[in-house]
């Protein structure tokens, strides 16, 4: 085959090549898709390419023949300084109207390619959505593609999931997965995740996170697998595998495993997106090895693309680690972990050794380096380039970075070394081929019934029983005929709005359920809690009560005391029971679960099988005698809360129905 390259002469070409365009059509020897929408497609004995730079020639990195290396390499060379230091930043989505992409827009003039995109739109949209970004990310003057980047979108948390046709299969959050104590249930997930989000355009995703959950007043606890490291670290392997696969490719979602070097270690539950939560203190020796780090561990060896370091920065007030110190007087640079070298290129990369990019909080080089804040902008993105950042989230503006690389704050070789990482993130996906997706097929792949019935598994296997006095459950079919069930939901929402929709998908469900509309004419009741804590009021708590959400505890003890009452409490934090759970006759914790499958297991069609992620405390003084840094498996027996039964509501805790 002949390659023509940009030396080629135009009298060549003439034979050689004929342009195309709009050809999306596989070629069944190589098997590889190309579409194009502003740009030519060049044909090349019969094999189609690309022609991103619009210059009639195929240059190396169009050629999808050629490898990775060689082809990043080319791109790298025809790039200005501009290009490669828009590439190095994550912006938000760019604004549509009427369907249509706003242009101009200024992230794409200054040559940002990455996007974190919020938005719920059904499937459909969103695939059109990301065809108008990548049609005008083509037009560009090398024809780079645009990475579409997302939170977790298929739970409750993240970017929230909504139940409805158009939208991903849902599936229970993280502390389900962990409740479920089945890694491979996790990687099933993220494959079948991985098509739906694959369809739609969305590449790359913020997660998941292997932090541990050390400090239950940590309003994060919600988003991590649980308190357990080897826990943690199977679930982070096998999500991270079933979203990748075993290689990076063109059906893959990239991952960016977040917070190294694990953000569960807090005081207090205070966060370091605040001032208050600045430093990460290690009360304990050697807790950072033993508790935090395995799960980073596996991420890597899960080959996780990307890793995510945290805000906060490393305290010398901490007991011994067993890290190289970082001087002769001090044993970690008080730094943030994005700025710090000692973290990355020292210990991620030397000693773990990290072959993918680091990728920066969301300003985290703006408005939280911690501990560098004495830094001029220009200093502080050239410390986290040279401590190893690659890439940096929620940076509007590129010229600090120019800036630092004109003053010989950074060299252009560190600049090219992160730019090669994600230029051959781009083309491992695929992107330099092919960016654009069928709609319609988007729309088909996500209302497939086949992945919410697996999720529906995954949300039943998700629940945790951790009470059941006289055996009241199930409630079986000759158990439920004697029963007049009073239904309540806290929050109960505006005009008990969330109550009348619980009660409306029982009925639905389950019609043999006779739901009655007060507890005067009830025998049993059904009461389902849903505390949560907002991490941006800053006020750790883990009190049932106003502060989270919830008005009428007083309510809910009264309903307890009234008839037997089959209390849920979603476990989003692990929550002080001390007031719900002495009147319950049935305690139940849920982890973003379906209605459904809550009803499955009251009524015995699913024999409970969770188990409990992490250590409910017993009361506030043992969460204030806490140590934020090692799991409450591992705190004193005082810690762990005992019901009436005798019962420690500890790691690993779960009762059935045999």
């Amino acid at each position: 085959m002949v390659i023509i390259y940009r030396k080629a002469v135009p009298c060549i070409l003439a034979i050689l090549l004929s342009i195309q365009l709009w050809v999306p059509q596989a070629h069944a020897q190589n098997d590889v898709e190309v579409e194009t929408r502003t740009k030519a497609i060049l044909t090349v004995e019969g094999k189609r390419y690309r022609d991103l730079n619009d210059n009639g020639i195929l240059d190396a990195y169009e050629n999808w023949e050629l490898s990775d290396e060689e082809r990043v390499e080319n791109l790298l060379s025809l790039m200005t300084l501009e290009e490669k230091i828009g590439l190095m930043t994550i912006n938000e989505y760019p604004e549509i109207k009427e369907n249509k992409l706003v242009l101009p827009n200024k992230f794409l003039d200054q040559h940002t390619r990455y996007f974190i995109f919020r938005g719920t739109q059904s499937a459909d949209v969103i695939t059109n959505y990301n065809n108008e970004l990548q049609a005008a990310a083509e037009a560009s003057r090398l024809g780079i593609p645009a990475v579409i980047v997302s939170n977790p979108r298929n739970h409750v948390l993240g970017t929230p999931n909504i139940e409805e046709s158009g939208q991903f299969s849902y599936w229970p959050g993280t502390l389900g997965f962990a409740a479920t104590r089945e890694a491979d249930l996790a990687k099933e997930f993220g494959q079948i995740a991985a098509k739906e989000w694959t369809a739609t355009g969305i590449r790359k995703m913020y997660g998941y996170s292997a932090d541990v959950a050390t400090d239950p007043l940590w309003a994060r606890v919600e988003e991590t697998f649980g308190e357990h490291p080897e826990l943690v670290s199977g679930m982070i392997y096998n999500v991270i595998r079933g979203f990748q696969g075993d290689v990076l490719n063109e059906n893959s979602v990239s991952q960016t495993t977040r917070h190294y070097p694990g953000g569960g270690v807090r005081t207090d539950g205070r966060d370091p997106h605040f001032k208050e939560g600045q430093s990460n203190i290690y009360p304990t020796p050697g807790s950072l090895l033993k508790y935090h780090m395995p799960p980073f561990q596996a991420a890597i060896e899960a080959d996780t693309t990307a890793i995510m370091p945290y805000y906060a920065y490393p305290s010398n007030d901490s007991a011994n680690q067993g890290l190289p110190p970082f001087s002769a007087t001090e044993q970690f640079e008080e730094v943030a972990f994005a700025l710090n070298e000692n973290f990355i290129n020292g210990y991620l990369r030397d000693k773990l050794h990290f072959l993918g990019y680091v990728n920066s909080d969301t300003s985290a080089v703006i408005d939280r380096a911690w501990g560098a804040q004495n830094l001029s902008l220009e200093e502080r993105f050239a410390k986290a380039i040279n401590a190893g950042t690659n890439i940096f989230s929620g940076v509007p503006n590129p010229e600090p970075i120019i800036s630092a690389v004109n003053q010989g704050l950074v060299k252009e070789e560190s600049v090219n070394r992160s730019v090669k990482y994600l230029l051959t993130e781009m083309m491992k996906l695929g992107l330099f081929e092919n960016p654009y997706k069928d709609p319609e097929k988007a729309l088909a792949i996500v209302n497939d019934p086949a992945s919410q019935e697996r999720a529906d598994e995954a949300h039943r296997k998700s629940i945790v029983l951790l009470k059941n006095d006289n055996n009241l459950l199930p409630l079986n079919d000759e158990k439920i005929k004697n029963v007049k069930l009073y239904v309540e939901k806290f929050p109960s929402g505006e005009n008990g709005q969330n109550t009348r929709e619980l009660k409306e998908r029982i009925r639905n469900y389950d019609n043999s359920i006779i739901i009655v509309d007060s507890l005067e004419e009830a025998t049993h009741a059904f009461v389902w809690m849903l505390p949560w804590q907002d991490l941006f009021k800053n006020n750790p708590t883990l009190v049932i009560g106003p502060d989270t959400g919830i008005d009428q505890v007083d309510r809910i003890v009264e309903i307890q005391k009234t008839v037997p009452t089959l209390t849920a409490i979603n476990m989003s934090s692990p929550w002080l029971i001390d007031k719900v759970e002495p009147n319950a006759a049935v305690v139940i914790s849920t982890f973003g679960v379906k209605p459904e499958a809550l009803i499955d297991v009251i009524r015995g069609k699913f024999n409970p099988t969770g188990r409990l992620p992490f250590t409910i405390p017993a009361s506030r003084e043992a969460v204030n005698n806490q140590v934020g840094d090692i799991p409450g498996y591992d705190e004193d027996p005082s810690y762990m809360y005992r019901d009436k039964n005798g019962n420690r509501y500890e790691y690993n805790f779960g009762l059935s129905y045999e």
